[in-house]
């Protein structure tokens, strides 16, 4: 049994996936989200991410986590706020000797859906059926939470 850690990190909404791999079984333990406040500073905002990491290392001692990478670049200010967003998160990880693994949002789809350019849409569809769901992941930044989850539960860092 192993326990998966999944994260679509940001500063204002930061998604997490936590599941359980039981053989070739997979069950998601949870997935929520936490929010800072829009206007916060950084610094705020990175002091509630970091205690809020902390509070999920205690509670659910994951064996492996999979984190998205941040892969473009449209809004500079957006960018770094995010990249120092997952620097905390991966930080306390690393602290915590839990193994990290990073993916692009492209590899996300590609492992999800066997497509590149798969509509967020498929890659929901798809989660329902790994997760045997009666309805899909929703809102969308918690199905990429759940699909770190899960492409992680498949990595060899967990063997």
């Amino acid at each position: 049994m192993s326990i998966i850690l999944g994260i679509d990190p940001g500063t204002t909404t930061t998604w997490f996936a936590v599941i359980e791999k039981q053989g070739r079984n997979v069950i998601i333990l949870n997935y929520w989200i936490i929010e800072t406040t829009p206007k916060e500073c950084i610094e705020n905002k990175l002091c509630d991410i970091w205690d809020d990491i902390k509070d999920i290392i205690s509670e659910y001692n994951p064996d492996i986590c999979g984190i998205e990478k941040l892969f473009f670049l449209k809004n500079l200010k957006t960018w770094i706020d995010v990249a120092q967003s997952r620097w905390t998160m991966i930080y306390l990880l690393a602290k915590a000797w839990i193994p990290i693994v990073e993916y692009t949002p492209l590899q996300v789809k590609m492992w999800i859906c066997g497509n590149w350019n798969a509509l967020k849409r498929q890659v929901q569809n798809a989660l329902k059926i790994i997760y045997k769901l009666d309805s899909i992941p929703t809102p969308d930044d918690a199905a990429d939470a759940l699909a770190i989850a899960y492409i992680t539960s498949l990595s060899k860092k967990l063997i």
